[in-house]
């Protein structure tokens, strides 16, 4: 199940875990990522918290946590070769975290929901 936040991240449930990246259009709008600073694995996160910082040649950005849980993985091929994320934003995931006390992804929008957001 995907889904998306008004942030422009996108969410992916993969078992119990969630996987969380950027959508294409922030991608567009970033233009050519530089630079990314993933978490560390094992960190505890709360909803809300800034766990990446992504630097383009345009601006610095960052990546909120979604959900209070724990951070599971992380792409370090990202932090070796930033560019991965302008070439397909939508399988270069920044970070696995699982959610704290079974949280669901149901409040965030869903495709149509997020086209809306972006016209």
């Amino acid at each position: 199940m995907l889904k998306y936040t008004e942030d422009h991240e996108w969410l992916r449930t993969e078992g119990d875990e969630i996987a969380v990246g950027i959508t294409a259009h922030a991608s567009e709008q970033l233009g050519d990522v530089v630079f990314i600073e993933l978490p560390e694995e094992g960190r505890e996160v709360e909803a809300g918290e800034e766990v990446v910082v992504i630097e383009s040649v345009k601006a610095a950005s960052d990546i909120v946590s979604p959900v209070a849980g724990t951070i599971t993985a992380v792409n370090s091929a990202l932090a070796d070769a930033p560019g991965g994320v302008n070439e397909d934003a939508m399988s270069a995931w920044f970070f696995r975290l699982k959610p704290r006390d079974g949280t669901s992804l149901d409040g965030f929008m869903d495709e149509a929901g997020y086209n809306d957001l972006i016209g």
